[in-house]
């Protein structure tokens, strides 16, 4: 039981590592899957 906790805490450090790195690099999903005739809102 206690390998299994520790298997989704680091599920849960490595998604949320994953979402802030890349998002501050600029390799979001919106980053990448937009082109220059795209306006996406920011706000």
């Amino acid at each position: 039981m206690k390998a299994m906790y520790a298997a989704f805490l680091a599920t849960a450090v490595i998604a949320v590592g994953a979402w802030y790195t890349l998002g501050e690099i600029g390799f979001s999903a919106s980053d990448r899957s937009t082109g220059n005739a795209v306006r996406l809102d920011e706000g």
